[in-house]
């Protein structure tokens, strides 16, 4: 099993970093690999709701189905996977802390036989990957607040 923990720092509401995670729609913006994702069920994000996510890691196209598990606007949002090559469960937090918003992120995954490499390296490849995605995350929301204040300098 591998344990993924981590967090970062997003000078932005809590309600903008949530609603921005919390779309499937928007995964392939900050998500390193993954090519296109969108909810398949009716209606709005909740627990239950389903999701499809296209991508690619360590050279294989991988397709997945999620079901959301947790959905608390504004403090708690997670999902499972339900098909594909990676069984994942990951839970995102979010707080207020030093004038932005904190998100931890907890995984935990088993890979299946399409990864036929050392779960330690997978698990690094992973960690990096999670590195990477956060800090792009970080980036991208941090950076409408810079276009926002441009266009509206009462802000």
């Amino acid at each position: 099993m591998i344990n993924l923990i981590s967090s970062k720092l997003i000078y932005r509401p809590i309600k903008q970093v949530f609603d921005f995670i919390s779309m499937p729609e928007n995964d392939f913006q900050w998500q390193y690999g993954t090519l296109k994702s969108a909810q398949v069920s009716e209606g709005g994000v909740r627990v239950g709701a389903f999701f499809r996510s296209v991508g690619h890691f360590m050279g294989h196209r991988i397709q997945g189905t999620y079901e959301v598990t947790d959905y608390e606007p504004n403090k708690k949002y997670g999902f499972k996977s339900l098909s594909g090559p990676l069984h994942s469960q990951t839970v995102y937090t979010f707080e207020l802390a030093g004038g932005g918003t904190k998100v931890n992120i907890s995984t935990q995954a088993v890979a299946a036989n399409l990864f036929q490499s050392d779960e330690g390296i997978l698990e690094k490849k992973l960690k990096k990957q999670l590195k990477e995605n956060l800090e792009l995350l970080k980036d991208i929301l941090e950076q409408s607040k810079i276009i926002e204040m441009e266009s509206n300098p009462a802000l």
